[in-house]
């Protein structure tokens, strides 16, 4: 499949993964790792990694964090081009274990980051706010060969941490998380847009507005803070100085997350089309179906 890189001017990931990755948190028990691979759905094929407190340090905040509290792990598969980010957060042993962040909040905040055309599993052995997933992705990127700018990683964080608050405060209505993050990701598209255009960044009122509109067009203006819009216009205001928002693909992949989160509901965004159109299932079809030719030759070379 060649060589995956990041194109330098762009900061996106332009190409798929060369195959399927599981990262383990390293909080993770051992005892618990079979039925964690399970619920994620790992095969044979999938190359085993482990994320650390360092790792945290190094893609989503400085201060990094204690590796006995890197807790969730994540799988990814690669899917075809056009895919973009589909997020699914898997039950373990019968119960949600992420408690806090959505799928749509991972969906947008992976594209924020550079991150395009993956499926993404999430899941943990025990009650977790879920915030440290992203780091096992950006990993198994950059083993991949895909290393994000960390500028990007961390102002893409910021915009979780920003949002989390209100999607807490609307937890009643499933749809709050899929509108919400399809605002953010429209007011981003068009920021980025206006930064290539016209070589300025908006200020924090022009971002305010641009907000407080899409969050109006999404018809949840009136159930998102004052309080919560201040913190998600300066988290914008960050990733429009980021190097992602220099990226004209970024535009087009976040206008287009933007769109697929504006009625995404629940916490699987990806199902087995998804998965089974995917390069690295395209891949095995082809060497079942060169299995099958050889058969048919076989027996056909009998008679």
């Amino acid at each position: 499949m060649g060589v995956k890189t990041i194109s330098a001017d762009e900061n996106v990931q332009t190409k798929a993964l060369s195959q399927p990755y599981v990262v383990y948190g390293s909080g993770l028990a051992s005892e618990d790792k079979d039925s964690i691979s399970n619920a994620l759905g790992v095969k044979s094929n999938y190359q085993s990694l482990t994320v650390n407190g360092s790792d945290y340090a190094t893609y989503i905040n400085s201060a990094g964090t204690s590796d006995a509290s890197m807790i969730s792990s994540v799988s990814l598969a690669p899917a075809d081009p056009g895919t973009g980010v589909k997020v699914n957060i898997e039950p373990y042993d019968g119960s949600n274990n992420i408690t806090q962040v959505t799928s749509q909040q991972y969906s947008m905040v992976a594209t924020m980051a550079g991150v395009n055309d993956v499926i993404i599993t999430v899941t943990a052995d025990k009650p977790v706010s879920g915030e440290s997933a992203l780091t096992g992705v950006y990993k198994a990127l950059a083993n991949d060969g895909i290393t994000l700018n960390q500028q990007n990683t961390q102002a893409a964080n910021g915009v979780l941490d920003a949002t989390q608050p209100a999607i807490n405060q609307n937890s009643d209505d499933k749809s709050y998380p899929g509108k919400l993050m399809a605002a953010v990701g429209q007011v981003s598209s068009d920021l980025a847009k206006q930064r290539q255009k016209n070589d300025q960044l908006a200020t924090k009122n022009d971002i305010q507005q641009m907000l407080q509109d899409a969050l109006q067009e999404q018809g949840i203006n009136d159930k998102t803070s004052q309080t919560t819009i201040n913190n998600i216009v300066i988290a914008l205001g960050n990733v429009q100085k980021a190097p992602i928002s220099e990226s004209n693909t970024y535009i087009n992949n976040a206008k287009g997350m933007a769109s697929d989160l504006a009625n995404s509901v629940g916490d699987k965004m990806a199902d087995l089309k998804d998965f089974a159109n995917s390069a690295d299932a395209k891949k095995a079809e082809g060497f079942l179906a060169r299995i099958w030719q050889a058969v048919v030759d076989f027996f056909s070379n009998l008679f």
